[in-house]
């Protein structure tokens, strides 16, 4: 994120005051709303996970303490257009976490790797991106069927800005001992 989103990025309800790219970073200030409503998602085609398994990651950076009941920003699997999945860091009863898995979370900035292979997933974290990832939980993907992975965030206040910096993003191939 030099400028603007690379090709292949397309936005999901674009609202172009409510994002910005800072220092090759980009920031979504996140807006009321839900999985099916989200507002600023950039969305991308995921993998083809028939082919292998992958790793998608973003490191995620609080500009603002969340305080909103669910306020939420990560990344949302998408299949045939609809969301099916999310590796978030939540705000959830005056606590931030990784959901899914609940593990709590203290740091302003978290990476978040979601693996995928075949019909699974897997999701992961790393406080500051540093250490190795842990492993939150783990379950099955509905059959490849026009797959896409976004960056999003939801559930914001509606008065207060708040913005979440997405540093990052890449989508890795892995060996199968990875």
């Amino acid at each position: 994120f030099e400028t603007k989103p690379a090709g292949g990025w397309r936005w999901l309800r674009e609202d172009p005051p409510d994002w910005r790219v800072r220092g090759g970073s980009l920031e979504i200030r996140i807006r009321p709303g839900d999985a099916n409503t989200v507002r600023n998602a950039l969305v991308r085609s995921a993998p083809d996970r028939r082919q292998g398994r992958f790793a998608i990651e973003v490191s995620v950076t609080n500009l603002q303490r969340p305080r909103q009941q669910y306020e939420q920003a990560g990344l949302t699997w998408y299949s045939n257009g609809k969301p099916v999945f999310k590796l978030v860091k939540e705000f959830v009863d005056d606590q931030l976490m990784i959901i899914p898995g609940r593990k709590p979370m203290t740091n302003d900035t978290v990476q978040l790797r979601l693996v995928v292979s075949g019909n699974s997933w897997t999701a992961q974290f790393r406080p500051e991106g540093k250490g190795e990832f842990q492993t939150t939980t783990t379950g099955e993907l509905p059959p490849p069927a026009s797959d896409e992975i976004s960056i999003q965030g939801y559930h914001g206040p509606p008065k207060a800005e708040h913005w979440v910096r997405f540093d990052d993003f890449r989508i890795i191939k892995l060996e199968a001992r990875e």
